[in-house]
């Protein structure tokens, strides 16, 4: 049986929840790690580690907004994936936000045109679309990638709604020491 374990600024630096995070996404859609730990300090951020056994299998993290709980980060290992640790995960976490807030993220459109993974994305977008999230139609374009933006809601979620957690983000790292 899985379980999940909270993650704060004194854990975070596990090696392996390092690698995991800096293997599972494109360089340019990560913030470095140690500024990452900085901003467990600062922000809501539910950041879980979960292992079958002693297996570290994937991590989340969850930035709890006063209107949204926003899934910044979701991964599993990559020798993992397909083995249904990704759907058992992502139940765990909609299961932990239902009645409370949406549940909101995004991830790397399967619309765009000039894209160099549209397979990956249509195969991810259709996860989550399995899994309960929504298509909310909102979208956003970043260093050339556009981002597509999925809700456990049935509600409207805008752009506005959106730039609303851009705009949280950046007074959070504009906060941080050493960044101007």
């Amino acid at each position: 049986m899985m379980r999940s374990l909270g993650i704060d600024s004194a854990s975070a630096g596990d090696e392996a929840l390092r690698r995991l995070y800096e293997t599972a996404f494109p360089e340019g859609e990560q913030i470095p790690y140690e500024d990452l730990i900085h901003l467990l300090d600062v922000m809501d951020i539910d950041y879980r580690a979960y292992y079958d056994g002693e297996m570290l299998v994937g991590l989340t993290m969850v930035l709890r907004l006063p209107c949204y709980n926003w899934g910044w980060y979701f991964a599993v290992q990559e020798e993992l994936r397909g083995k249904g640790y990704g759907q058992e995960i992502l139940t765990s976490v909609l299961d932990q936000y239902r009645g409370r807030h949406p549940f909101v993220i995004d991830i790397e459109s399967p619309q765009q045109p000039d894209a160099p993974n549209p397979e990956q994305r249509k195969r991810r977008h259709a996860f989550y679309l399995r899994n309960g999230l929504k298509d909310t139609g909102a979208h956003r374009t970043y260093n050339g990638i556009t981002f597509t933006i999925l809700s456990s809601s049935d509600e409207p979620f805008t752009q506005q709604d959106y730039e609303d957690i851009v705009t949280a983000l950046r007074a959070a790292w504009e906060d941080m020491p050493g960044e101007q």
